[in-house]
């Protein structure tokens, strides 16, 4: 039998747990350059019952810690109730989500596996999973799981809580695609404590990923991917896009309640990813990542990314918010395909300059074969392409200590090559794109290249 475009070459599985301080090493690595990178995926334990999809799978770390001008390879699992469930049955318990809901599972119904994002926060990572379910605590640098995070949580979180650098709230949302209300949105305070928590209200259940926010504002995004309304009135279940309903944009007070949300409608699009928001006066802008059709009726004959029948055609975009009018003005700042953005965490909430894009390989499994550094006060960008058949996943930007401006640090990815069955670590100076890397490392064995990765600084 065939196996899943993401079960194969650079989506391979890693078979176990490991670690490794013997890297080679090309290059130097920083002496000021320490902390931990570390990337989440999708990695099953047990073989999958039905049909796989890229989502399904246990959460597995590989990480890499920098310290003294030396690196230190280690994988683990997140060790989530399903997790321990399936390890101690001997076999997958659950389908996945290609397959139709079963709501007789005694274990539930859908997988929690946080296997999607990762966040540095309180001196620890914490995992979640794009379909909104528990978030699980990581120490670092060891990644030992040590259970769910103790927020009093009233429902659930969903991949993607943004940290505040100033104020070290984090905010965060949860949804659901079966019971209402669809949409909660929340505050963990800088003791780790749920600082506030309220229900909103959507007339449709959507599918969001991700928020953004500001100093003084949380920008919430209700997209209209979601179920497919013909196939629900058939009584079936499937993932569509509606392009007649408008994207929604909602600005709401960090604190605000669900009455305070002033809601922003612009053309039908769908958004995974955004890169930052900022206020200037009585406006708020965001800068993400857009996708005009992810699921059109009309699939392009070309080649693109896709997961199952979403294609993935992103494009630049700033959206600006006017709070006094309420007008929406939206402007494409490239057309080249780019996803899983990232830029200095540090300067989130603010007008930040630079933006570290992946660049789309020309295939129909999402893959990157280099990345873009826009300026987006200029306009400018500059690429790093990586060699023929090596691809990579999300980058991260570390910065220097005691940083002089936005884009002094460095660049850090991982790459694989599934030709070689090899993966190698990347240690760019952001500055300086267009010099050698400044280390290159040999990791032990080939990864995944998995969802998205986290930089979190030692003694932070």
């Amino acid at each position: 039998m065939a196996r899943h475009p993401y079960q194969n070459a650079e989506h391979c599985w890693v078979d176990k747990e490991l670690e490794s301080r013997n890297l080679g090493v090309r290059g130097t690595i920083p002496q000021d350059l320490e902390g931990v990178f570390a990337r989440n995926s999708a990695n099953p334990q047990h073989s999958p019952k039905g049909r796989y999809h890229w989502f399904d799978g246990d959460g597995m770390i590989h990480s890499l810690h920098f310290e003294s001008g030396r690196a230190h390879y280690r994988n683990r699992y997140i060790r989530t109730k399903a997790f321990e469930l399936e390890k101690d049955a001997g076999e997958a318990l659950w389908t996945g989500i290609m397959e139709p809901v079963d709501l007789r599972n005694p274990h539930g119904p859908v997988k929690d596996t946080a296997n999607t994002d990762l966040t540095h926060h309180r001196g620890r990572l914490i995992a979640t999973w794009w379909l909104s379910g528990a978030p699980y605590e990581i120490e670092i640098p060891s990644l030992k799981t040590l259970g769910p995070c103790d927020f009093s949580l009233p429902r659930t979180m969903a991949a993607h809580p943004k940290v505040d650098p100033n104020t070290n709230e984090l905010m965060f949302f949860d949804y659901s695609l079966f019971k209402k209300p669809y949409y909660g949105y929340g505050v963990i305070n800088a003791k780790g404590e749920l600082s506030h928590s309220i229900s909103i209200d959507l007339p449709r259940a959507h599918i969001p990923h991700d928020i953004a926010i500001t100093p003084n504002y949380t920008i919430i995004l209700d997209l209209p991917l979601g179920w497919d309304r013909k196939a629900l009135a058939a009584g079936k279940r499937r993932i569509g896009f509606d392009k007649s309903i408008p994207a929604r944009f909602g600005i709401i007070p960090r604190r605000g309640q669900s009455a305070d949300i002033q809601w922003f409608e612009a053309n039908s699009c769908y958004i995974y990813h955004t890169i930052s928001a900022y206020e200037d006066g009585r406006k708020v802008s965001l800068v993400a990542c857009r996708i005009d059709d992810p699921v059109p009726e009309n699939p392009s004959k070309k080649v693109v990314a896709r997961l199952d029948n979403i294609e993935l055609v992103p494009e630049l975009y700033r959206w600006t918010f006017d709070l006094e009018t309420g007008a929406v003005t939206e402007e494409k700042i490239d057309d080249r395909q780019t996803e899983f953005p990232r830029s200095n965490d540090n300067y989130l909430t603010r007008k930040s300059r630079y933006s570290y894009n992946p660049l789309i390989a020309p295939k129909e499994d999402l893959s990157f074969t280099g990345f873009l550094k826009y300026d987006l006060k200029t306009g400018l960008s500059e690429s790093y392409d990586y060699p023929e058949n090596w691809y990579s996943g999300e980058v991260v930007f570390a910065p220097r200590p005691k940083q002089q401006s936005e884009d002094d640090g460095w660049v850090i990815t991982v790459l694989s090559n599934a030709d070689e069955g090899q993966s190698r670590a990347l240690i760019l100076d952001a500055q300086n794109l267009d010099q050698e890397p400044v280390a290159t490392i040999d990791l032990p064995l080939q990864i995944p290249l998995g969802f998205h990765a986290e930089w979190a600084p030692l003694g932070s």
